[in-house]
């Protein structure tokens, strides 16, 4: 797998028939863009396409995520934070904590706190209060763009 700079990617690839490193390369080097990789692998066109059709990893949510699932925080789950680094964290991430008995509790005596509902589009705070918890809500999918082969077949997967 290459990643990398995109022009990096491109020049090397080639951008016109005449700097090409290969037939039909310059058609991969186009679809060099944002946050593409190049794979290159001895298996079979329909074995790649098969793989990362069912691949699948749980994600962090980024800001913007729209939360597929409401999400609760409880006490339990902060008491796993140390005290001394995370309560002023947590408060700016708009979670209600205080510390008690040297403990992070939830304010109020609550027993547990939404932190996101079903639907909400996620800000970043809460994003990275999902991460101190370790709440994966989005897929990480490759989704392939296109397939070259060494004897110049060139083929758009979008």
């Amino acid at each position: 797998i290459f990643l990398g700079k995109n022009k990096l990617l491109q020049v090397a690839l080639g951008r016109t028939p005449e700097d090409e490193y290969a037939d039909n390369l310059r058609h991969v080097s186009q679809k060099i863009s944002e946050s593409v990789g190049l794979l290159c692998t001895s298996k079979s066109k329909d074995e790649v396409i098969e793989y990362f059709e069912n691949f699948c990893e749980p994600d962090f949510a980024r800001a913007g995520f729209v939360s597929p699932r409401d999400v609760f925080i409880t006490n339990e789950m902060l008491a796993n934070h140390p005290v001394s680094m995370m309560e002023q964290q947590f408060r700016k991430q708009g979670l209600p904590v205080k510390i008690d008995n040297g403990k992070i509790v939830l304010l109020d005596d609550k027993q547990e706190h939404r932190l996101c509902k079903q639907g909400e589009t996620l800000s970043p705070e809460k994003c990275k209060a999902l991460s101190h918890f370790g709440i994966k809500l989005s897929e990480f999918r490759v989704k392939l763009v296109c397939h070259w082969s060494k004897d110049g077949e060139y083929t758009d997967l979008e």
